[in-house]
């Protein structure tokens, strides 16, 4: 792949890519300092740090209609995620702010008789109000939760908000008090009856119904609508694949389909190839999400309420966002930051002294170093001590390991090799069939916990880009132990950080499958931090944040993830002047 200019999206001219350009180390280390040079050349960026502005454009007009002036919007896809937003909101600001924080919730206006089409979508929007400077709070719930919508659902959800297809209402809340006239805008977002009010009613009516958005009576704008959803949808996306899109995803991930399938091939039963080892286990305790953080927000909400308000665990060095979901949405959290023997040591004095904790989050391999921990020995602590165990398999992929088996459950983010094209977010969580919290679990996400967000557009492109997921890691391993071979020999690099050559590696092999490899994620660290930013600056490759695609991807991982915080890494042996590279799917040569 040729140099990408600075800020383009990755795949080039991608409108919904999941990587952003930044091909010089300076570009990144200015895009952390929040530099104009860098800033204002960013077409898109990774979606939970950047706004798509397809989803900036809608909550801007969702702001000027039921805002204030100084007031702006955060748009989720349930009601149930503004709240938590709100909730989150107000532990952070002043009273005085609080009061200017509300919740809208747009639902299909059925009075209009829309088309069989939008009805089987039935799309909902909710948005935060809240003022300006309260913009950084909210945006750590975007960034920590994942929950916000994605930039496919904006787009769609925009078109109709313009056609005025929503009814918009307003949920009754403490410590909140709404404007006076909370439409404002442009006048095609006003309704010439929108002065009455009438109760809502509805699955995500919490309130009363507020000023409506235009109807849309004007021939000429039904027309554009009407088009909109053929065009969308009609010629380009069959609606009534998106079930069996969902299936073949979920049969995919559980281990149930051998080798690459076509979401219309059921000839493959249960029993013929569980790659998972466990024949109870089915496409039912799959779960999926819009993305991998929230798989990982919803595991921790899910074991919070199954088991009770204890601190978790997070054993090795975290994923920013993890680490951020386990000390903000409940009690917090021991960290462990080496994933070593020494550590598991030290939390089995504190199990046997009598402090309990809710659950062990941990990756397999981790990031960035691509350690891996004992999952033999923290599953037997687990069983004693009675906590459950998480395992983020995202590096690792369960077409290489299986770590199910020491799991109570399983997530990972299917944005990155899973899909491998760089153009959908999406996540999943597996439950543990034969796990000592399962029904517990099983049940509480059905009853209280799982929302379906992941929108069916998202879903259709993950279904597509997945098909060949499994021939395409076997390329992505042969690669990078070549890349690794090349760069072990070469005397200017100090470490390369690969499961196959780690101190972990016996960790690796317990869980790795019989045709499994080690993965395409690589750490690189240079003799001299000088020769990182050469070495990086000169690479003829794709360069940006995400590490999931079928062309080889790098990063100074570090800067992006930890830059306001790199002495607190370095103390784990993360060297900020790292380089993490994914090998491409492609066929290379290294001669």
């Amino acid at each position: 792949m040729p140099i990408i200019s600075l800020g383009e999206s990755i795949p080039p001219d991608t409108a919904h890519a999941v990587s952003v350009s930044l091909p010089t180390w300076q570009s990144n280390v200015g895009y952390e300092e929040g530099e104009e040079w860098v800033l204002s050349r960013m077409v898109t960026g990774y979606p939970r740090f950047f706004i798509h502005k397809s989803i900036d454009a809608f909550a801007r007009d969702f702001a000027a209609a039921y805002g204030q002036p100084g007031q702006r919007a955060m748009l989720f896809a349930t009601a149930g995620a503004a709240r938590r937003c709100l909730e989150f909101m107000r532990q952070r600001v002043s009273q005085q702010v609080c009061s200017q924080i509300y919740v809208i919730n747009l639902i299909l206006d059925t009075s209009k008789d829309p088309s069989p089409l939008l009805k089987q979508l039935a799309p909902t929007i909710s948005g935060i109000i809240f003022p300006q400077d309260s913009f950084p709070v909210a945006k750590q719930y975007w960034q920590h939760t994942g929950d916000g919508i994605s930039s496919r659902r904006a787009e769609f959800s925009h078109e109709l908000f313009k056609h005025g297809q929503f009814i918009a209402v307003t949920e009754q809340q403490p410590h909140r008090s709404l404007p006076e006239k909370p439409i404002r805008g442009p006048k095609r977002y006003l309704r010439a009856d929108s002065t009455s009010t009438a109760s809502a009613s509805g699955p995500n009516s919490a309130g009363s119904e507020i000023k409506g958005l235009s109807s849309s009576e004007n021939p000429e704008e039904a027309r554009e609508s009407f088009h909109f959803l053929e065009e969308r949808f009609g010629r380009n996306l069959d609606l009534t694949q998106v079930s069996r899109a969902k299936s073949a995803i979920r049969r995919r991930i559980a281990g149930s389909l051998a080798g690459d399938a076509d979401m219309n091939d059921e000839t493959k039963t249960h029993s013929e190839a569980n790659s998972r080892g466990m024949e109870s286990l089915d496409e039912t305790d799959v779960l999926l999400y819009p993305s991998g953080m929230n798989a990982i927000f919803n595991a921790h909400r899910a074991l919070l309420a199954a088991l009770g308000s204890y601190k978790s665990i997070n054993f090795g060095f975290p994923y920013v966002d993890t680490l951020k979901i386990l000390e903000k949405f409940g009690p917090g959290c021991v960290l462990y930051g080496n994933a070593s023997s020494d550590e598991l040591d030290d939390l089995e004095r504190l199990l046997k002294d009598g402090q309990r904790f809710l659950a062990l989050f941990c990756e397999f391999p981790g990031n960035p170093l691509l350690t891996c921990p004992d999952l033999k020995r923290i599953r037997k602590l687990a069983d004693e001590f009675n906590f459950a165990v998480v395992i983020d398999e995202t590096i690792g992929t369960f077409a290489n390991v299986n770590v199910l088996q020491y799991a109570d459950v399983v997530v990972s983010s299917l944005t990155k090799i899973f899909s491998g094209d760089s153009n959908v977010m999406g996540g999943c969580t597996v439950l543990n069939p034969e796990g000592k919290y399962y029904r517990l679990l099983k049940q509480v996400l059905e009853e209280q916990i799982y929302e379906n967000t992941y929108w069916t557009e998202d879903i259709l492109f993950m279904e597509r880009n997945s098909r060949d997921f499994s021939n395409r890691v076997k390329r992505i391993n042969a690669n990078a132990e070549a890349i690794c071979e090349i760069l072990r020999a070469n005397s200017l690099v100090k470490d390369i950080y690969y499961p196959k050559y780690n101190p972990s590696k016996p960790n690796y092999e317990a869980c790795r499958l019989p045709d499994g490899g080690y993965g395409g994620l690589l750490s690189i660290v240079f003799t001299h931090p000088e020769h990182a930013q050469v070495f990086y600056n000169n690479l003829e490759t794709a360069k940006g944040p995400s590490l999931g695609s079928n062309f080889t991807l790098c990063s100074p991982y570090v800067l992006l993830a930890h830059y306001q915080e790199l002495q607190w890494a370095a103390q784990f042996g993360v060297d900020a002047n790292l380089v993490r590279a994914l090998a491409a799917a492609e066929t290379i040569s290294v001669a």
